[in-house]
């Protein structure tokens, strides 16, 4: 399991195998191995980690018009409890936060 922040430092989701979940244990998305990108329920780009534990958007994404599928609900797997702000990295070129609406199932 990995703790994954915004860029304000901001606890955001959770990477537990292989599956992206809200701070509350739902299923918000899915890990795409092979081009280490997040997608969201619907199968479209979500973001992807940087700076190890930072989950961002790259607005140049080739995979930003691309549809992967549904992967299906892979339910809640509870509350990790909050770790607390991990510290801002400011603003990034090339890569926005998430809008907190693509974090909800």
């Amino acid at each position: 399991m990995e703790y994954l922040f915004d860029s304000h430092g901001r606890h955001i989701a959770n990477f537990v195998n292989g599956q992206l979940h809200a701070p509350t244990g739902r299923n918000i998305g899915h890990y795409l191995e092979s081009q280490s990108i997040f997608i969201d329920m619907r199968g479209r780009y979500l973001g992807e980690i940087v700076f190890k534990n930072r989950l961002m958007y790259r607005r140049n994404s080739p995979h930003r018009s691309v549809n992967y599928g549904n992967y299906g609900n892979y339910g809640n797997v509870g509350n990790y409890g909050n770790p607390g702000n991990y510290g801002s990295i400011g603003k990034r070129g090339g890569f926005d936060d998430i809008p907190k609406d693509r974090l909800v199932p």
